[in-house]
This record gives structure tokens, C-alpha cells and sequence, in this order.
């Protein structure tokens, strides 16, 4: 028997009409319908379409009437006629397979609808966590805040000159010479030499200063706006089109390469250029804009292959439930 699949949506004509025009051709061509709402799959590309009928290899979508759909039932027939002649174990074992839905298949089903959800909370709870850190630390938590010190200061440099701290006097203690008349710089606020990089590492405040943050101030830019533009992405219901190639490079890539890696090379041994020290304000800007930029360059395009699998394991989970229903 054939299988269509009829992607449509809720108050839809059209759509209504090819149904029963496909209901009205069951005795000519046998086949099972499976009906996909675009809009509860989250498919998007279709809203322009609809109705969109598959029946194998064919694919025709609006405007059709019912003597075209007459032709693609026809020729889908033929097709199928030809490969059971053909090869009929392997074709029905084919179809077996197809029409079973396991528990992989709900996985990866569950995870297309919901991997935002799953980026979203993954961002906000390791953004959090470097935050509970110096909470931890002001209310008594020693253990509990330095294991978290710990595991994220494998992943960032942690210098408490160029962190945010909380609790204190300032919002951070820049080095002086960043410049910044209106702080307090690291120095002159813990007495450390700034060039002391195992120092800077290992400071994480007290009751005067604060507390820094679990990841430095570029970091937190970073990921808070992986996380802002999550949102966005999930409240527009995943239809952000991806940010162009060049304009991330622009965008996201020069900024915080000019101001890190400039930085870096300034501050080597070798006099290449006149030393400079990057400010928070600096370095929350140019990790805002690669944060923001990346993430909308890259959801989209894991929205496109997680919209092809959707497409996929939800015509398969539709049909397995009309195979059950008919048991």
C-alpha cells in the first residue's frame, strides 16, 4: 500500500480540500494518509507551499487539483509495482523498517523539537553556575564555590584583573594600565604584581573587594549572548535566517580578534608594538558581538538539519501510529 504524506496546517482550504480528494481516491489507489501540521513540527519552509502531498520519490505542492493528484498516485503505483517485481524481500523489508519508530527514533524526534530548549538551559546554567560562585563564596560555601573556581578555570583564565566581581567595592579592578581614573586598579587594591599570572589566577577576593566571577568579563559577554540570542531565536519560533558568512567575520570574528590578539601581541617581550591593556567595557563589547553573531550564524543552520529530521522521524512516528490503530 502506498503511504502519502500531506503536510498542511490548522484553518487551511486548500489543505482541506486535498484531503478529501485523497479520500475520495482510496478505492482507486489504496494508501495511507499521514498528516504533518507545519506549524507543530516547526517546518517552516512549507508555510508557502502548503499543501505539500508526498507519495515517494513525487512531490507536488499548491496549486494542484484532484486529477493531478490522480497522476502522482498513478505513477507512485507504477513505481512501487515495479520494485516489489523487482526485488520483493528487500523492498518489504525496506518498508518494515520504515515503519517502525524506535526508541533512537524518539530520541533524536524529541531532541529536533526541543534542542533549543536543551542550548537555552545548557547557557543559562553554565553562565549561572559562574555567577553562584562568588555567592557561594560571600555567604561561607568555601568547598562549594571552589570546586566551581576549579572545573571552570580549565576552561577560562580566570585573572582577577579582568573579571567581575561581586559584593565589593567595584564591579572590577582593572590593571593599571588600562587606564580606567575612575577605578581602583588590581594593583593598588590587592597589593599583587599584575604580571603574576598564577597570582591573578588564584585571587578570588574577600569581604572588601568581592568576589570575582567564575569566568572572565569577554567570557561572560560571550555566553550571555549566546543565551540572549537563544531566546530570540526560540520566541520567533526558530524563522531568524542565519547571519551571512562575511557579515559574522565582520561582525563577530574582527572585533574581538583586534582587541584580544592585539592585546597579546602588545604585551610580549618583544616591543612590536606600544603595550595595551583591553577594558571591561572593551571586552564586554567585542565578546557581545562574537557571542550574538556566532549564535546567529550557527542556530539557524542547526534549525535547517534539525527541521530535515523532524521531517523525517515525524512522517515515520505518524505512520507508525496509523499501523498500530489499524492492528
Amino acid at each position: 500500500m502506498l503511504t502519502v504524506t500531506l503536510y498542511l496546517r490548522a484553518d487551511c482550504k486548500l489543505c482541506k480540500q486535498a484531503v478529501e480528494d485523497l479520500n475520495s481516491l482510496q478505492d482507486q489507489f489504496p494508501h495511507r494518509l499521514v498528516q504533518i501540521d507545519i506549524e507543530k513540527e516547526g517546518l517552516s519552509d512549507y508555510i508557502e507551499k502548503i499543501p505539500v502531498v508526498e507519495i515517494g520519490p513525487y512531490t507536488i505542492s499548491a496549486p494542484f487539483d484532484k486529477k493531478k493528484l490522480q497522476m502522482t498516485l498513478g505513477a507512485a503505483q507504477d513505481r512501487q509495482s515495479q520494485l516489489e517485481k523487482i526485488d520483493l524481500t528487500n523492498h518489504q523489508r525496506r518498508l518494515e523498517k520504515g515503519k517502525t519508530f524506535t526508541s533512537g527514533d524518539r530520541l533524536f524526534y524529541w531532541l529536533s523539537r526541543r534542542y533549543m530548549i536543551v542550548f537555552n538551559l545548557f547557557a543559562f546554567i553554565y553562565l549561572g553556575l559562574a555567577f553562584l560562585a562568588p555567592v557561594l563564596l560571600a555567604g561561607g560555601h568555601t568547598s562549594s564555590a571552589n570546586t566551581i573556581y576549579t572545573i571552570y578555570g580549565r576552561l577560562c583564565h580566570q585573572l582577577a584583573y579582568r573579571s567581575w566581581f561581586l559584593f565589593g567595592e567595584q564591579a572590577a579592578y582593572p590593571k593599571l594600565s588600562a587606564e580606567i581614573d575612575r577605578w581602583v586598579s588590581y594593583e593598588e587594591a590587592t597589593d599583587l604584581d599584575p604580571e603574576d599570572l598564577e597570582a591573578a589566577f588564584k585571587f578570588r577576593g574577600n569581604e572588601v573587594l568581592g568576589y570575582k566571577v567564575a569566568l572572565c568579563q569577554r567570557d561572560v559577554a560571550i555566553y550571555g549572548s549566546i543565551f540572549l540570542f537563544g531566546l530570540l531565536f526560540s520566541i520567533t519560533k526558530r524563522r531568524i535566517p542565519a547571519l551571512p558568512l562575511i557579515a559574522w567575520a565582520l561582525l563577530g570574528l574582527l572585533p574581538i580578534g583586534l582587541d584580544g590578539i592585539s592585546q597579546i601581541i602588545s604585551q610580549l617581550p618583544w616591543d612590536i608594538m606600544p603595550y595595551r591593556e583591553s577594558t571591561p567595557l572593551l571586552r564586554t563589547i567585542t565578546g557581545s558581538l562574537f557571542g550574538f553573531s556566532t549564535a546567529w550564524f550557527s542556530f539557524p543552520i542547526i534549525e535547517d538539519a534539525m527541521a530535515e529530521t523532524r521531517k523525517i522521524l515525524s512522517v515515520k512516528y505518524k505512520s507508525s501510529q496509523l499501523d498500530s490503530g489499524s492492528q
